[in-house]
């Protein structure tokens, strides 16, 4: 494992361990009815949170949400609120040319010096707060750090900062506390750096490099990254307790840049007891936080509206980000299911001579889930390098998800597990009808294997359902082994793989994969 990501697993423990302890923290945000969002709930589960999706999927909506959930000390009235930050256009001239304007809500739920409260945000002719019902609460204050990483490239921005050059100025140097996080980030070594500003709303850095030629140079001169790290340093390094919101924080980064700004920005949080989410694009940047910190959104393309992509999908992240463009994804419904798999793919991975690697596997996608990830993979043009597998009493889905399929002119041919019903009372006829093929393999004499059979059966039996009763013994059979459940179901689907008394599976499975290998 790489330094770097050694590095963010022991900051990721070490965030995770403080997390429990935190006093101040926003937990969750609610949008209803704004900027095409109809109802989404946002929970934060880490300190440092990823909001990643396509376009138009909400994440700037989300972050601008976020920058309204406090009062912030020594700021304007009117800097972090929703009529700021969400404004509409409105003309007298005909209803055409204005913003149509929604009844929207932001709720928030925070926990605030060790209390939990709530509040929301409401329009209707205007903005107004609320405390869903409880009287003598305020709004809770913290410091709020809100930046998008745009580039100077407005012609009237620049032209507004140019005429710094032309009146008198003030210069302030920057401390080198300020610059450690850049230090940390950047390839170069500042001899000095400074803002020059003539108000507290227009400022431009100047940087002076720790060279023999004392090379100096303006925002102007810097590139997109060199400037957005300079800018965060500059202004988180000082910050207490704060939220940070930061769009785009990809913009102009190097993979490896992005790579060690998150891990900076995790530093940061355990340092100064800061709340960071982010906004991006990048898979790199994704890949920087645990997975209980990746916030995925998409838009169903059906009813428009924006919905969050549940932490199990990770598969799912992975293909839409591309970085599964040379694999072949299987999605199946949990790990029971995907031991069964594996085993299946011991044999096959000889007999195709597939590589390690060549396949992934995804699991906890439960049956009623399957027909949106078709919709999601179909929309993205990535049905092709996926094979779905659902459990034998999922058969009746079948024609559901080759019709949702064929609306994005795909065709899919789901497999399922062998039998009609969850894979645990598979598993477990298989071990009783068959125990001379696997007393070897698990390590038992034939004699105790069937005792052993008979016994945790007689047990089971007592279970309302045969389904419950098949759980509970193979549950129990492989504690008694010392194993899991999944590796029992991989050693089984193994076995019946190689003596070729499972043919529809192997043969679909077999099919899917020699077609994406002629893709």
């Amino acid at each position: 494992m790489a330094l770097i990501d050694q590095e963010l697993r022991r900051v990721w423990d070490a965030l995770r361990a403080n997390n429990h302890d935190r006093d101040d923290a926003l937990a969750e945000v609610r949008i209803r009815k704004l900027r095409g969002i109809e109802d989404l709930r946002v929970r934060f589960h880490y300190p440092v949170s990823v909001l990643a999706g396509p376009n138009a999927s909400g994440k700037s909506t989300v972050l601008f949400a976020c920058a309204c959930a406090y009062r912030v000390p020594d700021s304007g009235p009117r800097r972090f609120v929703p009529s700021s930050l969400f404004p509409n256009f409105g003309s007298r001239q005909q209803d055409a040319t204005s913003d149509t304007v929604q009844q929207s809500e932001l709720e928030f739920h925070y926990l605030h010096r060790g209390d939990r409260l709530s509040m929301v945000w409401r329009r209707s002719r205007s903005w107004n707060r609320s405390f869903l019902g409880r009287t003598g609460v305020s709004q809770p204050e913290r410091q709020v750090y809100l930046r998008t990483l745009a580039n100077l490239t407005n012609p009237s921005a620049v032209r507004s900062i140019l005429q710094l050059g032309r009146q008198p100025i003030r210069t302030q140097p920057l401390a080198p506390e300020l610059l450690v996080f850049a230090h940390r980030i950047l390839p170069w070594r500042y001899r000095n750096l400074a803002i020059i500003s003539d108000r507290p709303t227009r400022d431009l850095l100047f940087a002076e490099l720790d060279d023999s030629a004392r090379t100096g140079y303006s925002e102007f001169h810097m590139s997109s990254g060199e400037r957005s790290i300079l800018r965060i340093s500059k202004d988180i390094s000082r910050l207490d307790n704060a939220l940070v919101l930061v769009d785009e924080v990809d913009t102009g980064l190097h993979p490896y840049t992005q790579q060690q700004t998150m891990l900076e920005l995790q530093r940061s949080a355990l340092r100064q007891n800061l709340q960071i989410i982010v906004a991006s694009h990048s898979p790199v940047v994704l890949d920087s936080v645990p997975p209980e910190a990746r916030i995925f959104l998409d838009r169903d393309e059906i009813t428009g509206h924006v919905q969050l992509v549940p932490l199990y999908r990770d598969l799912l992240q992975k293909a839409l980000y591309g970085q599964s463009r040379d694999r072949l994804s299987i999605l199946c419904e949990d790990e029971v299911a995907e031991g069964v798999i594996r085993g299946v793919l011991d044999v096959l991975n000889v007999r195709l001579g597939l590589l390690h690697g060549d396949v992934l596997i995804g699991r906890n996608a439960g049956r009623n889930e399957f027909a949106g990830h078709v919709r999601t993979l179909g929309k993205f043009g990535r049905l092709n390098d996926f094979v779905l597998v659902l459990d034998g009493d999922s058969r009746d889905l079948e024609t559901k998800l080759q019709a949702t399929a064929e609306e994005y002119g795909h065709h899919v041919q789901p497999l399922f597990l062998p039998g009609d019903a969850p894979p645990e009372q598979w598993l477990w006829d298989r071990l009783c009808r068959r125990p001379d093929d696997y007393a070897a393999k698990l390590g038992l004499s034939v004699a105790d294997l069937e005792r052993t059979l008979r016994d945790l059966e007689r047990l089971a039996s007592g279970a309302v359902h045969r389904r419950d009763a098949a759980k509970a013994a193979v549950g129990s059979f492989a504690a008694e082994l010392d194993r899991t459940v999944p590796d029992l179901a991989r050693i089984v689907g193994q076995r019946e793989a190689e003596a070729n008394a499972i043919p529809e599976l192997l043969a679909g499975l077999t099919e899917q994969i020699n077609a994406w290998r002629r893709l």
